[in-house]
């Protein structure tokens, strides 16, 4: 056991128990008499004997025998440690014949010996057990403990493991689109692709260096987002109205990167028509310290059957990515509107204010 786990356990609640016994042992300081050596020696004995026991339940018995589904055994070994002691007290009182000493302190000592033995032992008994049981509480404590912190550390090591696997999945994901824009701008417009690949370069940047945390800052991710409107714009036809509005004078905070992405990159897969005038309308503000994105977008019936809540591989996961950063701190409404032909998703969330 490495020294600072020892601090740790001697200041903490342990120092109070040491604290306890010492208070035991010089209780009879109290007493209006002045009582001999052996008595003292006696005292000092048996409450180390006391305090070598707890230890020992505490550090070997219990996670030992204990913790590992040995009750039987633990059980039996505490039953012979209790008379181990009993009749390591009787031994002490041979050697150091402290009853021999109060008795010629006490002239009545000798008539009441009898009584006093059995009620001594008892006393042995009753205490041996209290340190015993202390000492298992306390153990049994310490694992309970322990559990939760692995426990809860675990969890935490699976969150941020999941979240990783999200943001990987999303990735990807996203590349698909835009390499498949660019791919099909090499040929028709050399120019607009050139452009294309420098915006996505910065996009790149901010996927790589902004994504290794869990949160960025609203103002990167803003940026991010309109990088990737002004990519898609250059494939679109004049019949497609694109509309991204942001509140004035937004208040700089802390969301997770790439949040917004899923949300656009959907209304620009399945909000377009190539025969049919269309739209996007894309709105971000705050409000009562909370973050609002509002993303309407045309909807076509060839297209109604593929907008269900869960739709897409970066709407689910960002949905999974809400649930683990924003645990009930977001609201997400979806609303397919057939005879608005109309789909709309509202996203709101607590913002972390830096």
């Amino acid at each position: 056991m490495a020294l600072s786990d020892l601090k740790k356990i001697f200041f903490s609640v342990h120092l109070y128990i040491v604290i306890s016994l010492l208070a035991l042992m010089l209780f009879p300081l109290s007493w209006p008499v002045k009582l001999p050596t052996e008595f003292w020696i006696k005292q000092v004995l048996i409450h180390l004997v006391w305090a070598a026991l707890f230890y020992a339940n505490l550090l070997f018995f219990t996670p030992k025998l204990l913790y590992r589904n040995k009750a039987i055994l633990f059980v039996l070994l505490l039953i012979a440690s209790l008379f181990a002691v009993v009749y390591l007290n009787l031994w002490l009182d041979e050697v150091t014949g402290w009853k021999a000493a109060l008795g010629r302190l006490f002239k009545n000592w000798g008539k009441k010996s009898a009584d006093d033995g059995h009620s001594y032992n008892y006393w042995i008994i009753i205490s041996t057990l209290v340190v015993l049981g202390v000492s298992t509480i306390i153990a049994v404590s310490k694992k309970i403990k322990s559990d939760q912190d692995a426990l809860k550390a675990t969890e935490q090591e699976k969150i941020s493991s999941e979240l990783s696997f999200l943001k990987a999945q999303i990735n990807p994901h996203f590349f698909f689109n835009i390499l498949h824009t660019i791919y099909a701008l090499s040929d028709s417009n050399p120019s607009a692709s050139k452009d294309a690949v420098y915006t996505l370069s910065h996009m790149m940047r901010y996927v790589i260096y902004e994504t290794k945390n869990d949160l960025t800052d609203l103002e990167k991710e803003i940026k991010f987002a309109e990088d990737y409107i002004k990519l898609m714009k250059l494939r679109l036809s004049d019949d497609v109205q694109v509309i991204f509005e942001k509140q004035a004078n937004l208040r700089n905070c802390e969301v997770a990167p790439m949040l917004f992405l899923p949300f656009i990159e959907n209304a620009f897969k399945h909000g377009i028509s190539a025969v049919h005038p269309s739209y996007i309308y894309i709105d971000i503000g705050q409000e009562a310290g909370k973050l609002k994105l509002e993303i309407k977008n045309s909807l076509f019936e060839e297209q109604a059957a593929y907008l269900e809540d869960s739709n897409g591989i970066g709407i689910a996961n960002t949905k999974r990515r809400l649930d683990l950063l924003y645990p009930g701190r977001y609201a997400l409404k979806v609303n397919r509107d057939l005879t608005a032909k109309e789909f709309t998703v509202v996203l709101t969330f607590q913002l972390n204010e830096n």
